[in-house]
């Protein structure tokens, strides 16, 4: 393919879509809606990032806790452990969402709120797939640190510390930020809860001003632009990290 190929076939794709596009629709777009809301909107933001944060926070501690406990030699933790996980990346997060908030009331007699309904369900799928991440980062270490920590006596705590999970968390970081990544944009599903996240707030305000493709474009501009910065984030962390190991 010659130097010219992509940018010929790029611009016959662009003319192709701009032929079948509605411009008459896309000319009466008014999107000054998003300015005048977007004191709500950021509330929403705000909120999005929070609940990110702590399925990845809290994700992350269960998940490193689970996946320690899945190295044991005692077969029913480990049992557990994996049941757990399996059970948790293997269900969807809508059907958690509403059996948490819906259905575990009824069976405990324990009532919880929309929000912390939605903390909880996601916290939960966050930690069976960070316990899958930190489990992969532990075994690729390799086998003579372990040998080294255990002929050295060192206590659990110190041998975890110090030893096996500072290496492993380099070898960790992207899967763990791409999967952040992917909670962030997953807690829109928490408007099914009308936790005020992103996604309800831009809702109701749609439903008000009854300007929904200005809303909705604009809010997946904001899921990209964060998404983005994460990412870069990311490669930014590795690069430093590389250049500390050298």
């Amino acid at each position: 393919m010659s130097k010219y190929s992509f940018p010929v076939i790029v611009a016959l794709v662009l003319g192709v879509v701009a032929y079948f596009l509605n411009w008459e629709l896309l000319l009466s777009l008014d999107f000054s809606v998003v300015w005048e809301y977007r004191v709500v909107l950021l509330k929403g933001l705000m909120v999005t990032l929070a609940l990110t944060a702590c399925a990845a926070v809290a994700g992350l501690v269960c998940g490193t806790m689970l996946a320690i406990a899945s190295q044991t030699n005692f077969a029913p933790l480990r049992w557990l452990v994996i049941a757990f996980v399996e059970i948790w990346r293997n269900t969807p997060l809508l059907v958690q969402l509403i059996w948490i908030h819906f259905a575990l009331p009824l069976v405990t007699g324990i009532n919880t709120t929309a929000l912390e309904s939605g903390v909880i369900g996601i916290t939960l799928q966050a930690a069976a797939y960070f316990t899958e991440i930190v489990r992969a980062g532990i075994e690729s270490v390799p086998k003579g640190q372990w040998e080294a920590a255990y002929s050295l006596a060192l206590p659990a705590r110190i041998r975890w510390t110090r030893v096996i999970l500072p290496p492993a968390i380099r070898t960790m970081i992207p899967p763990l930020v791409n999967l952040t990544i992917s909670f962030f944009k997953g807690t829109a599903i928490l408007s099914i809860l009308h936790v005020s996240e992103l996604m309800t707030v831009t809702n109701r305000i749609s439903n008000v001003t009854f300007k929904p493709v200005e809303l909705f474009s604009a809010i997946a501009l904001i899921y990209f632009v964060v998404g983005i910065v994460m990412s870069k984030a990311t490669l930014r962390l590795e690069y430093v990290l590389q250049n500390r190991e050298r």
